[in-house]
């Protein structure tokens, strides 16, 4: 099943916020999802499996240098034109 993600990640107790959030961003991005970046969230999307492990794998990594905040919507309903070709 494929499903499209919105992803909001805000890093805490840090001045580096972008460096931070591209480097959530980056590793969603060698997991093989194609991902939108927006100024104020992120929108993988893919295979159900390969977004949650994803977004794990990268909020691990993240979380482990730092506190930080991960909201995160998913949805099967909303795939949006074009997201989910190939």
């Amino acid at each position: 099943m494929n499903v499209q993600a919105e992803v909001s990640l805000y890093p805490l107790q840090t001045q580096e916020i972008g460096k931070t959030i591209d480097s959530f961003v980056d590793d969603l991005g060698r997991a093989g999802l194609t991902v939108r970046k927006g100024n104020m969230s992120t929108a993988p999307s893919g295979d159900v499996g390969t977004v949650f492990g994803a977004v794990s794998r990268a909020f691990t990594t993240i979380a482990d240098d730092g506190q930080v905040v991960l909201v995160l919507k998913v949805s099967n309903a909303c795939l949006s034109h074009g997201a989910m070709e190939g």
